[in-house]
């Protein structure tokens, strides 16, 4: 069995997208959080895959999976039936928290465990990234895959040659409780799917729309201000960094928000005293990321609104293997 966190995306996100970083390079900040993906493989004794998700699937063979990642990942590791997968998730995937990543990692790393392979974090997010990007050929960004692997709050510089860089970002203890106790996320209602909006992001990228890679050479060079903001202890001024990355985010694409989330945002910062914030993911829905300093607050209003706060700290593990067969 094992254990690996969702992330939120603090600063850069979107610049992860090859379609941009083998242009002009990204980088990205990310957390982390402890909210969970568990996957559980194990021997099964019937023949088969049982495969056990928001779904249950009982496939004869490999080829005849249903669920992409699983197909692909199990191929990919070559794993024989008969075998047993569970997935069960502290938060419904669609709601902009990375879980597809997440789970690929998880899921790759439950099957090198399996196969009793030790496996270190870089080759977890390579591997996820492979059976992603290279098998399926999805539109997604590397940054989800690679703070699910390692955890913490990572800064990963990805240069124009495909090459990753990752250090983990340079905060003492003090601002990193400061930061997790500025933070609420409130859950605002599922995404569609996030290849829509990423989708569109990469085409436009490739044909080299102005708009778009404006917005993103902008977005980079806002994540690497946040880096030096949070490394500099001056935790308070995150918050109108991550509004003016929402603004600029808004802009990008129509389908980035609607009327309800702007509505929600403005109720935020206008009544419930929230210094900035941004909606996580690649849009359209999922949570709401406040800062603030009073929490109970941004609460009061959130929750008159009809939002359900999700209380987080942050992960600092990565993908761990909780049980492993002797």
């Amino acid at each position: 069995m094992t254990r690996t966190p969702l992330r939120i995306s603090l600063g850069g996100g979107g610049t992860d997208l090859p379609s941009y970083s083998r242009e002009f390079g990204g980088f990205v900040l990310s957390a982390a959080i402890t909210k969970y993906v568990y996957i559980t493989v194990n021997k099964s004794f019937l023949p088969g895959y049982f495969l056990k998700y928001s779904e249950t699937e009982h496939a004869e063979t490999r080829e005849t999976i249903r669920h992409p990642l699983m197909r692909e990942a199990l191929a990919m590791q070559d794993v024989p039936m008969p075998l047993e997968v569970v997935s069960v998730a502290d938060v419904p995937a669609g709601t902009g928290l990375g879980s597809s990543g997440t789970f690929t990692v998880g899921l790759m790393h439950a099957l090198h465990a399996y196969k009793r392979e030790p496996v270190c974090a870089e080759k977890l997010a390579r591997e996820a990234i492979e059976v992603e990007m290279t098998r399926l050929d999805e539109p997604v960004g590397m940054q989800d895959q690679y703070i699910a692997a390692y955890g913490g709050l990572l800064c990963q510089e990805y240069a124009t040659d495909g090459s990753v860089s990752v250090v983990p970002l340079e905060i003492g203890d003090a601002s990193i409780r400061e930061l997790r106790d500025s933070l609420m996320l409130f859950f605002a209602g599922y995404t569609r799917n996030a290849s829509d909006l990423l989708a569109e992001q990469k085409q436009r990228s490739l044909d080299g729309d102005r708009a778009m890679l404006d917005g993103l050479h902008f977005t980079k060079e806002l994540g690497r201000e946040i880096r030096s903001v949070l490394e500099s202890g001056r935790i308070a001024e995150f918050g109108p960094l991550m509004d003016a990355h929402w603004q600029k985010k808004r802009a990008r694409s129509k389908a980035m928000s609607n009327e309800r989330i702007d509505e929600l945002y403005d109720l935020a910062i206008r009544q419930g005293g929230a210094t900035g914030g941004k909606l996580v993911g690649a849009g359209g829905n999922g949570f709401l990321l406040f800062q603030t300093n009073d929490r109970r607050r941004l609460r009061d209003v959130m929750t008159r609104a009809g939002l359900n706060e999700m209380d987080f700290s942050f992960d600092f593990d990565g993908s761990v293997v909780l049980v492993r067969n002797t």
